[in-house]
Parts: structure tokens; C-alpha cells; sequence
């Protein structure tokens, strides 16, 4: 049996139990043999040992814990049966009566971070002593599950009811000092110090100089029980407002309330209740495939497993000062890399680097940042109008219009300023790199860096290689991503790439259902219902918050590609006509009163009219009546059916890729897998019925991909279209 919890007593008669699971000491309990069974063993050896007065817990490798496996509970929502949840190891018999209420103290002694059942057992302990700048919190919301071994009865006692809601519904953990401030830690010490001090606090909790805490019997921090329901009740309304579609947040906030109303261990027993049946849900498979995804993403058969290592970047040109040039312009500072910032003329130039200033000083505004720390980010700018200057960067980025042959010319003039080991990448949402780059000599060098508006906040970046970039290449901009704090998926050149070429029926689908009769309002509505941030009309591309102009033209760009799966209303092209751009000029398919706050516009109804008399499908007038759930089917079936056609192209290197595009890139609701994980989770029996109907009732538009129909008929799953694909990927 591997031994992952070692004990070695001292001189002292403290009993030192390390946890040794790389990566991050994760509190297997899934086996007899799993750290939380070692984890028991020791702990109750120590408590038996006559020669043992006190107990510290400390993680190896610089890591307390990072919680539970999350990979042991794969099994578990494969399955689909909550008795198959692990329980070798029940926290409330362990944590409550072996560790808490043992008979010699448990000290934890954190170093690096303690999140979720880490945090758990340190809780679980009688002190606490962690290093500076160490990490601590209840994260377990974000993969659709809640504390399950004592954490929601164990932190309101330690830092108040309010902070301990805020922490577990943000999934936000704080620092070892806040963390002290607040009473979850009472020591705060070097990494030098951290076991000896810890060793010490054991022993003066054993002579009384410290008190002998434990977590479940504190009052001292909770208010009265009503003032804690009625705190609780609010909690539950504002959770209702951010989270919607998921049971998890409520079912945490149950657990508290048990623990408030009826005493700790009744909580921590109500945790075990619940637990087993959120593992199982289709929210914690939702988010459990997500956090996976994100971490599969940065793995690139042939580049990241070839054992060379990616160039250091410290300073990047980004070419173009607007929205976007600024925007991936902050991203960089914001992780300490040099910028030289590029543009036409100075006044171009000034406007840049005050969009710049403008991106920091909203994280000013929000707490984020310091006015001193901002005036020394906003110094690693430099503005300049030249090529000449571009001579030391490690990698360009190209940020300007959409112009094909304005990009050609950036990028032959850079060729011969740059030194050659750097970069030449553009941030062209669909323009094909290889296009881009026809007139360099240097084609392994030429990538494309598709960043998301807002640059700086959007997490998401769309590596993109033509034939001949190199690997060496897609390495270099996937260790930027790591530095900027970014997921990135590495995606083939084609047209819109990943997120944009598999969503463009997401957004035509919306005026395809405008022109037979429903109203663009109800639609938005139901979209957003389903948990999209917003509805098509006023999300990203055929959008007022993008302007209707771009729109418009990307439509047309998408039926010169696809020219026999495309449906254009004409609806975006009637408000273009007259200059209702969306925001831009306070008016779209909404109106805009001097805010960013959309409000109906009574004289859209003239525009839909004329549309749907374009399209000829309601020549009666008298719309088709559609329920909310069969709304909801006919705007994503097609997004699921592209999907299946990028997947069979070989367009990114694996399905979930596409989850998280979805996810990062669109916003479509993480607890729903992303669009290939949501397919199978429907069924694509069912999708490809739906759409082989509606195409012979409205057209091509709706016909369902020969991807599509292969997984049918093959009876294997989307996710599997990439390894059935007929063409072999070339990643």
C-alpha cells in the first residue's frame, strides 16, 4: 500500500502527520487505502500513543490540501447513481469526533492554500497557523457540490454567518491575513516558523495557555437564531438573482440554516444528506466536465508533449490603440509584461493609452487596484508610431480592422523590423492567418492571439495556426496565456474559428424565428432563462451591444462560407439602413436613455413587419406558435449541429474544447457542459429529429450535418465525432 500520510513523533510529544499526495494533497476517499482512510489511522494512532501529547497536520510540497479528488468523483457522475458516492470515510465521525473532539489538541499548520475539504480539516482542527499570503476557501459551488465535511457549521462559527455566505457563495478564498483579521487562522508565520510554531501552540493548548477550541461548539461569532434566518433568507433571494437553473446554492444555504437552528453537528450531518445526491446531479456533471476541460486545454498532442520549453516573453507590440488593441494592451500589463503600444499618428496613440488608463481605473473603482499600483502598471506602456521600435519584442500582436490587405502590409513591414524568434500573431476573429501572413517569408511564426472583448476581462483565448506555424510557435502564445491569466484552445484556421464559426447559427436561428412571427423581446428573454447572459439581440455579434453594422457584414462574410446553411433576415439590414446601430447610437432593436440599460422600442414593430413581408413565411400574417422549451431547441439544435461539423474537420483537438469556447467565449451556462456536453446530455437522436423536421418544414438552414447523422446512426457519442473523423487531425 502506498503510503501518502506519514507520522513522525518529536522529542516534544508532538505528533507531526504529513500529507504527501501530489499535486495538491487532495483528500481521496474513495478507497480503504485513501488518504482520508491513512489520514484517520494516523490521527487515531497519534490519540492512542502515550508518548504523543498534541497533533499537527501539515501538506507536503508547499500545499496544505486542495480538497477533495475531484477526479474520484468522475466515477461517481459516470455512474449516475448517488449510492455510489465514496463514503469509506464519514466526515461527520471523523472530523467531529477523532479530530475535533479527540482527546490531545490537532493544530494545522497551512502552508500554500487549504480550499474546500483542506480548509475542512483545518477547520476541523483546534488551531490554526498558516504562512503569509496562504489561500483559504470553500470553492466547492463552482463544480456544482457544497462543503460536505463541515464546512458550512464550521466557518459561520469561526468568521460570522455573513462572511462565512459570502465566502461559500463567491467560491472566492482570501489570504492568510484577511483570513486572521476575520479569526478563520490564529497565527500567521514565516515558512521557517510554520511547524515550530504550530509545534508550540499544540503543547500550549495542552497547558492551557492557548484555549482548546472546537469549531462546532463556538456561539460567540452567531447572532441570535432569528437574526441568522433572517440573514440566511436573504442570502437565499440574492442567490435566486445570480444563480439560475441549480439546486447547489439553496442546498448550501439548507445546511447552514440546519446548523444555525439545530446545533453543528446536526449541520454537518445535514451536508452528508445532501452531498451525495449533488454529485450525482446534472449540474455537478456539468461543471465537473467544465473544470476538467479548462485544465485538458492547455495539453496540445505534438507541441506541449515534445519536452521543449516555451520562450519567455517580456515584452509584446500590439499593433492598433482601439477597443480591442487597448483591451489586450491592459491584459498584458495587468501581468507585468512590457507593452510598446503602436499606432498611426499621436493622436491615435494618446487615445490608446488613455483607453488603457480608463480599463485600470475601473479596477480602482472596484477595489481591485490601488491608484499607486495603477500608476505603475499604466508605466509598463510605452507609445510608440514606429516599426523601427518593435525591434526587441518577444511577440506582436496585430489588432487593427478587419481589412485583408491592411494585415498583409502590418505584417510584411513587421517581418522586417522584428528580431526572428519573435511572434507575429493577429487577434482577427475571422480572417485566415494563413491569408494574413502570405506575404511574409516566416510563415512558421505567423499565429493567430483571437482575444474576447473585453480583452482584459474575458478569459478566453483562441490560439489559431495556420499550415505552417510552428509548434514551438502554439507553445510560446499557450505559456502567454498561463502568464495573462487566460484558457486558451488551440483552434485550426478557418472561417470564425471556434466560438464565432460554431455560433453563428445561434444568432441566425434568432431571426429566422423573428421573421415567422415571434418577437425578438420574448426571445432574449427565454435565451437568458436558459442562463445565457443575454439574448441574442443583444448579445455579442448580431447585437446592439456590438453595433448592428458588424453584424450585418459578418453575416454576409459567414454566406459567402457556407452559403448553403445560412439564413439572413433582414431585419439587422433594415436597422442598419437607418442608423440604428445599437449602442452606439442609443438605438437598435432596444433603445438606450443615456444608459447601457436596454428598454423596449415601440417602433421596432414597423421593422419586423417588413421583415417577415421579406421573407415571405407568414404571408397571412399569423405567426407559428412555438413553446418556450421548442424556442430554446431551435436556436441551439443548429449550434450543436456546426459544432458536430468542426468537430468532424478536426477544428480544435478535442470536443471539450469546444465546451469551454462555449463557455468562456460565449457565456453559455457552465452547468450545462458547454454546447457538445449539452448535445449528448439531450440526446442527439432527439436533435437530429428536430432538425431533419424543421428543414423540411423552413428550409436548409435547419438540416441536420453529415457529422450528425454518422453519430446517429453510429450510435457514438458527439463527443466522439473527432475520433471517427474521416480526415485525421493534423494537431
Amino acid at each position: 500500500m502506498e503510503r501518502v500520510v506519514t507520522m513522525e513523533v518529536g522529542d516534544d510529544g508532538v505528533a507531526l502527520v504529513t500529507l504527501n499526495k501530489p499535486p495538491v494533497n487532495s483528500l481521496d476517499n474513495s478507497s480503504p487505502n485513501s488518504l482520508m482512510a491513512q489520514l484517520k489511522e494516523m490521527i487515531t494512532e497519534a490519540h492512542s500513543r502515550p508518548d504523543v501529547k498534541a497533533i499537527v497536520i501539515q501538506g507536503a510540497n508547499g500545499k496544505f490540501s486542495g480538497g477533495a479528488d475531484i477526479g474520484s468523483l468522475q466515477s461517481v457522475k459516470k455512474e449516475g447513481q448517488s449510492t455510489t458516492y465514496p463514503h469509506y470515510i464519514r466526515g461527520s465521525s471523523f472530523f467531529n469526533h477523532i479530530i475535533e473532539e479527540g482527546p490531545k489538541p490537532v493544530v494545522a499548520a497551512i502552508d500554500g492554500f487549504a480550499l474546500g475539504g483542506g480548509l475542512e480539516l483545518a477547520m476541523a482542527s483546534n488551531a490554526r497557523v498558516a504562512v503569509p499570503k496562504a489561500q483559504l476557501g470553500l470553492p466547492e459551488l463552482t463544480l456544482g457540490i457544497i462543503p460536505g465535511l463541515g464546512g458550512t457549521a464550521r466557518l459561520p462559527r469561526l468568521v460570522g454567518l455573513k462572511m462565512a455566505i459570502d465566502m461559500m457563495l463567491s467560491s472566492k478564498p482570501i489570504s492568510s491575513e484577511d483570513a486572521k483579521e476575520a479569526g478563520l487562522i490564529d497565527a500567521v508565520a514565516s515558512l521557517e516558523e510554520l511547524v515550530p510554531v504550530a509545534r508550540r501552540w499544540a503543547l500550549d493548548i495542552v497547558s492551557g495557555k492557548h484555549p482548546w477550541r472546537r469549531s462546532l461548539a463556538l456561539t460567540d461569532r452567531l447572532g441570535s437564531k432569528e437574526e441568522s434566518v433572517g440573514l440566511i433568507n436573504q442570502a437565499r433571494a440574492m442567490a435566486k438573482k445570480s444563480y439560475r437553473n441549480v439546486p447547489h446554492p439553496f442546498s448550501m444555504l439548507d445546511a447552514v440554516e440546519e446548523g444555525i437552528t439545530n446545533g453543528g453537528h446536526a449541520g454537518t450531518l445535514k451536508e452528508e444528506e445532501i452531498s451525495p445526491l449533488l454529485v450525482v446531479s446534472p449540474t455537478a456533471k456539468g461543471l465537473m466536465h467544465i473544470f476538467f476541460a479548462q485544465r485538458s486545454a492547455f495539453k496540445i498532442p505534438g507541441v506541449t508533449d515534445k519536452g521543449s520549453k516555451a520562450h519567455t516573453v517580456k515584452k509584446v507590440a500590439v499593433i492598433g490603440g482601439g477597443l480591442m488593441g487597448s483591451g489586450i494592451a491592459t491584459a498584458l500589463i495587468l501581468s507585468g509584461i512590457k507593452v510598446y503600444l503602436k499606432e498611426i499618428n499621436s493622436e491615435f496613440l494618446q487615445a490608446g493609452i488613455q483607453r488603457i488608463e480608463e480599463n485600470l481605473k475601473s479596477r480602482v473603482a472596484k477595489g481591485g487596484m490601488t491608484q499607486a499600483k495603477l500608476q505603475k502598471t499604466l508605466g509598463l506602456v510605452k507609445g510608440i508610431l514606429d516599426y523601427e521600435d518593435c525591434n526587441d519584442v518577444d511577440i506582436v500582436i496585430e489588432a487593427v480592422v478587419e481589412d485583408i490587405s491592411l494585415k498583409q502590409r502590418i505584417f510584411a513591414d513587421l517581418e522586417k523590423y522584428c528580431k526572428p524568434t519573435c511572434l507575429l500573431a493577429s487577434n482577427t476573429s475571422t480572417i485566415d492567418i494563413g491569408v494574413i501572413g502570405a506575404n511574409t517569408k516566416s510563415q512558421d511564426r505567423i499565429i493567430g492571439a483571437h482575444f474576447f472583448s473585453p480583452a482584459h476581462v474575458m478569459p478566453l483565448l483562441e490560439i489559431v495556426r495556420a499550415e505552417q506555424t510552428s509548434s514551438q510557435a502554439i507553445q510560446d502564445l499557450i505559456e502567454l496565456a498561463k502568464v495573462i491569466r487566460k484558457v486558451p484552445i488551440v483552434v485550426q484556421s478557418c472561417v470564425g474559428f471556434a466560438v464565432n464559426r460554431i455560433f453563428f447559427p445561434y444568432f441566425q436561428a434568432a431571426g429566422l424565428l423573428v421573421d415567422l412571427g415571434l418577437h425578438p423581446y420574448r426571445i432574449d428573454a427565454i435565451i437568458k432563462d436558459f442562463g445565457m447572459p443575454m439574448g441574442p439581440f443583444r448579445q455579442f455579434l448580431l447585437a446592439d451591444l456590438s453595433g448592428i453594422q458588424i453584424a450585418s457584414a459578418t453575416s454576409k462574410m459567414y454566406k459567402k462560407a457556407y452559403p448553403e446553411r445560412v439564413y439572413l433576415s433582414a431585419l439587422s439590414d433594415l436597422l442598419l439602413k437607418d442608423n440604428r446601430l445599437g449602442e452606439k447610437t442609443q438605438k437598435g432593436y432596444y433603445i438606450y436613455k443615456g444608459s447601457r440599460k436596454e428598454q423596449p422600442a415601440p417602433e421596432l414593430e414597423g421593422y419586423l413587419a417588413e421583415s417577415r413581408r421579406i421573407a415571405g413565411f407568414i404571408p397571412d400574417g399569423k405567426a407559428i406558435t412555438l413553446t418556450d422549451e421548442e424556442i430554446v431547441e431551435m436556436i441551439f439544435y443548429p449550434v450543436v449541429n456546426e459544432a458536430s461539423r468542426a468537430l468532424e474537420e478536426n477544428v480544435v483537438v478535442r470536443s471539450s474544447d469546444l465546451d469551454i469556447a462555449s463557455v468562456l467565449g460565449m457565456g453559455f451556462p457552465a452547468y450545462r457542459g458547454g454546447v457538445v456536453f449539452w448535445g449528448d446530455s439531450v440526446g442527439r437522436e432527439h436533435i437530429y429529429s428536430k432538425l431533419n423536421q424543421w428543414s423540411s418544414q423552413y428550409g436548409p438552414f435547419f438540416k441536420p450535418s453529415g457529422p450528425l447523422e454518422r453519430a446517429v446512426h453510429g450510435k457514438y457519442q458527439l463527443a466522439q465525432i473527432v475520433g471517427h473523423s474521416r480526415a485525421g487531425s493534423r494537431l
